[in-house]
């Protein structure tokens, strides 16, 4: 005969809760939970929440999931002192957003929650967030042991003086796979490499927070910390804004972009803004890549740019992207004249269709190509997949060469205005 124990088992206890105006809202997150954990969790409504923390079970939970969407916004301070409460408690927080102001979110985040994933969620995102929260705490910097996946990268050495003026110069696409990122990394390392004992201090960053391969093309680990600076720029200063960064061979400073893929609006134009001023003052040359997509904050970065290169394909989707930018641009009376339009895969020598094409092409859209970047072959894709610069697997290389080239002649250019200005 079976027990009464086997008849009337046990209920399994309640380890997480997810916390929403409505859970049924998020299908996704409900699918994420119990396949984390089963019949392990409830749900609680923002009210019941703040209540629910006060009592003896609480002290049982390991996590709660607070789901938020954009008709939420009105309610952010109830929302607050449930992340508050929670972090009050000791219970860790994880904060599953959809369509909220990123003035919101980073209130949310500086509260007290541990992590964030975006709603509709990325296949695996709930899981990669729970097991980074149950990762144990990190020892105390005395004792610090080095992250496993950072052994042998280097951090920047120099202290941040504020001493420099340098010059910033965003890469940007004007179509997928036109070669923006090879382009951006290929050039921060020419510059930096301009001279054996006297090159000028560069750095590369990565404004692309969803698909940004910054990080993979120099074969960099994506830190936690930068997740932290973007979270909220303006409680950092100088030094921990540079070190933030990882150096690739001791010449070149790369801020990556985060670890886990984030809305482009996370970022407000002013925090973009406080990056710049930080890394412009600390830094001869700024190469930043940047997203395909326009955003908020893409004046910003035009504004503070000397120079914004534009890269384009001899192709149909290429021109079209052009013309809407420039009228984009001047629609908004914004400094379109700052766009330097480089042509990659761009016909070689002896092409004169090709070249034919190229001068219709420019002819149609009233542009002028300034940066004609020959086609690299196979061997830039290696070079991606090594992590590692042209220069450094392909010197011969005729892309390589050419970057090499404009690398100089930019060089060369600010050298010549800073003795002019003396």
């Amino acid at each position: 005969m079976a027990s009464v124990a086997q008849l009337h088992p046990e209920p399994a206890p309640i380890v997480a809760c997810t916390v929403s105006r409505d859970v049924q809202n998020f299908d996704l997150l409900i699918e994420d939970m119990e396949a984390e954990l089963g019949e392990s969790w409830g749900d609680l409504s923002f009210a019941d929440a703040i209540a629910f923390f006060d009592q003896p079970e609480a002290a049982a939970l390991e996590f709660v999931a607070i789901a938020v969407d954009g008709d939420d916004e009105s309610s952010l301070g109830q929302i607050a002192a449930v992340v508050k409460g929670a972090h009050d408690k000791g219970i860790k927080v994880i904060l599953v957003a959809d369509q909220i102001s990123p003035a919101g979110l980073h209130h949310l985040l500086r509260l007290g929650a541990e992590d964030f994933v975006p709603y509709p969620l990325p296949e695996g995102a709930l899981h990669d967030a729970i097991e980074r929260m149950r990762r144990p705490a990190p020892p105390p910097a005395a004792m610090a042991v080095p992250d496993p996946v950072e052994l042998g990268v280097a951090h920047p050495a120099f202290k941040p003086k504020g001493d420099r003026d340098g010059v910033i110069l965003p890469v940007q696409g004007l179509a997928g796979g036109v070669g923006a990122t090879t382009f951006a990394v290929n050039l921060a390392w020419e510059l930096a490499t301009l001279s054996k004992t006297d090159a000028p201090r560069v750095c590369l960053i990565d404004l692309d927070f969803q698909y940004g391969s910054v990080a993979t093309c120099l074969d960099l680990p994506r830190r936690d910390q930068v997740f932290e600076i973007l979270s909220d720029t303006s409680a950092v200063d100088s030094d921990a804004f540079v070190q933030s960064m990882l150096t690739f061979n001791d010449r070149l400073h790369v801020f990556t972009s985060p670890a886990d893929m984030l809305p482009l609006d996370f970022v407000a134009p002013d925090d973009v803004a406080r990056l710049l001023g930080m890394a412009r003052a600390n830094f001869d040359y700024v190469i930043v890549d940047m997203p395909k997509t326009i955003v908020q904050w893409t004046e910003t970065v035009l504004g503070q740019a000397h120079v914004y290169f534009a890269l384009l394909e001899l192709d149909m989707r290429s021109a079209q992207n052009a013309l809407r930018l420039v009228r984009a641009l001047k629609a908004e009376n914004l400094p379109h004249e700052k766009l330097r339009f480089a042509l990659n895969r761009a016909p070689g020598f002896t092409d004169l269709s090709g070249k034919s094409r190229a001068k219709r092409l420019a002819e149609s859209l009233s542009i002028e190509i300034e940066v004609m970047l020959p086609d690299g072959s196979k061997q830039v894709t290696q070079s991606n997949d090594h992590g590692l610069p042209l220069a450094e697997t392909a010197g011969k290389n005729p892309l390589r060469k050419e970057i090499q080239k404009l690398a100089k002649q930019i060089h060369d250019l600010n050298k010549a205005v800073e003795s002019a200005r003396r």
